[in-house]
């Protein structure tokens, strides 16, 4: 009997509705739309059986569906919009698929040879996945993946998260079932663009074509060639990617991560798609004073969290890392205890006369669950009243199985926070509460049965004393542990905690971020009566014993007391503040300013502002200056450098002017808009 043969399926992934450039495959020019042009050099291919449309079955997406099959003949296949990947498997199981090639319809400069070569390589190395874009060498815009429908089947019967529905492949590329393989250009040429995204990218189509002739047939090699032939043209066709191709090893280290490293990264903050996608640094090799220095050799005046935060005597200060150097070589870690702990807990109740103990930790996630802890064997109750972020553990985020769609914290993180494996027994433990709200705080104290109350003193605002008398007031009043969480505000104020300006004590307080410049240590400093319930509960950790945190936390310290450093970035918080305000009433913007000093930030009063945001950063970027709608001042931040700033930010807010005067913000933002940050009531 004959073997049947392998049918192998061209699949484009097409839709309408992109929020960067609405329409774009339909978009023409002297009659020759995109999809028309992908089509028409795609169909050339010799080992390809079948071509097909996959396009979403929304009503928005009527109009590609019948110019697909009205003027190109082609076949199209409709299904999910979000769930990708499943449409993806309905098409290729429809058409009786074999292998597939996935190719997008924002590409419409691919070369039908490229494609037959990759389906040679793909059945030759005998692999489920073979693409040229994970790392990409090849143009952006020339990107394929072929795979097997059984990788594909396997991917739809086993993925789970809404990223892997999203993206087709995603499940394939990061499982270890399959085996894959990379094809690399002859030369690293992922600087390069001629996909399609924004308006810009519209307009080197227009000319690609124009300098062809109409000749839509053009080759690969051809195309590239175009660079060498005028270099007005080249000019534009790079104008785009000056900044990618700046930051291309820390973009290719991000891609790499992403595979091996769930999230990518560690920490939140640090993901480079909250800043500039496919063009944020991300990764550095040092880090000096207010200065980063990149994988690409780039050096960075950070204007932007300076360590999330933690480094306020600016990265790698000499006074902190000479005396961590005699440490290590002392050696960090033994079979015994480090006396530091100690000389670092008198100290903080020195600064603290009102608390009596103190328990050490390394992170402020960590610290806040131990605080959580002791504060329910000291009150005897489970349930915990909170306002603001508190960090990733399970009693935080619990707050979330309360309502559909993890809506709780959604103004006090991040929208949609996603709670896999938190246990659902912890429902109705934590109760969130708006910063100044007291008649919302009091309702939930008198029906939660409420034994601990955490916030922050402030963040966005100044500290509400008011306010913060009411909530010491109600604990006392109910016998409610209250504690603050000083992780960021601690130290960068006052010579302390932020409560100290406030007069409002608390009963326990957790000091973490500046504590020890970059380094990692946090404390739980707290009243007597309070902190001797730790012993009725197993809090133990053997890093927590670790050297390093506390020697540089006592010489963060005596730095800081010598300088009087917390005086410092209060004026120079309060100077960028004030420049900020002459920057936009200047310019005519509006912007709401928000912060203590130290901890400074700004929203435009615009829905744009995402957008906004984002403009800022590319432009900063090209200025070598790292910057957003927020900056934390180090004493690293000298005048002549924030002048440097300031003069850049004034320019950035003459083109805002011209978006808010009408100008379409497309003609001067060339990435995709930032993330969305963490979003805080207080």
């Amino acid at each position: 009997m004959e073997k049947m043969k392998k049918k192998v399926t061209i699949i484009i992934q097409a839709r309408l509705n992109s929020s960067r450039l609405p329409n774009k495959v339909l978009k023409s020019f002297e009659g020759i739309n995109l999809t028309y042009l992908l089509f028409e050099r795609i169909k050339k291919t010799k080992l390809a059986d079948n071509i097909v449309f996959s396009i979403p079955d929304t009503k928005i997406n009527d109009k590609l569906y019948f110019y697909i099959v009205k003027e190109l003949g082609c076949n199209v296949f409709r299904g999910s919009e979000k769930n990708v990947l499943n449409r993806f498997y309905e098409t290729a199981k429809k058409f009786k698929s074999s292998t597939v090639v996935r190719i997008t319809g924002d590409c419409p400069f691919l070369d039908h040879n490229i494609i037959d070569k990759f389906i040679n390589k793909f059945s030759r190395h005998k692999v489920d996945y073979l693409s040229n874009i994970y790392p990409a060498t090849f143009p952006d815009g020339l990107d394929i993946e072929v795979f097997s429908f059984e990788a594909l089947k396997t991917a739809n019967n086993n993925a789970k998260s809404i990223y892997e529905r999203e993206h087709v492949t995603a499940y394939i590329r990061n499982s270890k079932k399959f085996k894959i393989k990379n094809i690399f250009n002859s030369k690293d040429l992922s600087f390069l663009k001629f996909s399609i995204d924004t308006s810009l990218d519209f307009l080197k189509a227009k000319k690609i074509i124009k300098f062809f002739k109409k000749n839509i047939n053009f080759s690969y090699n051809n195309l590239l060639k175009i660079k060498n032939l005028n270099k007005l043209f080249k000019k534009e066709l790079l104008i785009e990617n000056i900044n990618k191709n700046k930051t291309r090893t820390g973009q290719m280290l991000w891609n790499k991560a992403k595979k091996i490293i769930p999230g990518g990264n560690m920490l939140l903050s640090k993901n480079p798609e909250r800043y500039l996608p496919e063009h944020w640094p991300t990764y550095y090799q040092s880090a000096k004073g207010c200065s980063i220095k990149d994988f690409d050799g780039n050096n960075f005046l950070d204007f932007s969290l300076m360590g999330v935060g933690t480094n306020v005597l600016g990265y790698s200060n000499n006074f902190i890392d000479n005396e961590i150097s005699k440490t290590i070589k002392l050696g960090n870690m033994s079979t015994l205890n480090c006396a530091e702990e100690i000389l670092l807990a008198e100290k903080l109740i020195e600064l603290h006369p009102w608390f009596h103990q103190v328990k050490f930790a390394r992170t402020g996630g960590e610290a806040n669950a131990i605080a959580i802890r002791i504060a329910r064997a000291a009150s005897g109750r489970d349930n915990v009243a909170f306002c603001g972020y508190h960090g990733w553990h399970d009693w935080y985020l619990s707050s979330n199985l309360e309502l559909k769609k993890n809506k709780n914290l959604d103004n006090h993180l991040l929208k949609g926070l996603e709670i896999g494996g938190v246990p659902k027994k912890l429902k109705k433990t934590s109760f969130p509460f708006e910063y100044g709200n007291k008649e919302q705080l009091t309702k939930i104290v008198k029906k939660n049965k409420i034994g601990i109350i955490k916030m922050e003193v402030c963040k966005n605002t100044t500290p509400n004393i008011n306010f913060l008398k009411f909530v010491r007031e109600l604990a006392n009043k109910n016998n409610i542990v209250l504690i603050y969480d000083e992780c960021t505000t601690g130290f960068r104020q006052t010579y302390g905690g932020l409560h100290k300006s406030t007069k409002v004590i608390p009963d326990i307080a957790i000091f973490g971020k500046a504590l020890g410049n970059g380094y990692a240590i946090t404390a739980i400093v707290g009243k007597k009566d309070v902190m001797q319930a730790a012993d009725k509960s197993f809090i133990s950790s053997t890093f927590w014993t670790e050297r390093i945190g506390s020697v540089a936390a006592l010489k963060t310290l005596e730095y800081m007391k010598k300088y009087q450093t917390w005086n410092i970035i209060k004026e120079k918080g309060k100077l960028i503040q004030k420049r900020w305000a002459e920057i936009s009433k200047q310019n005519d913007v509006e912007i709401s300013i928000n912060g203590i000093y130290s901890l400074s930030s700004f929203i435009f009063k615009s829905k744009m502002h995402q957008k906004y945001k984002t403009l800022i950063t590319q432009e900063m970027l090209k200025s070598n200056m790292l910057a957003s709608n927020v900056l934390y001042p180090s004493i690293a931040h000298k005048k002549n450098l924030l002048d440097k700033y300031f003069s850049k930010m004034d320019q950035i807010f003459k083109i805002i002017k011209k978006c808010e005067q009408g100008s379409d913000i497309r003609k001067y933002l060339k990435t995709k808009i930032s993330l969305k940050d963490f979003k805080r009531l207080n």
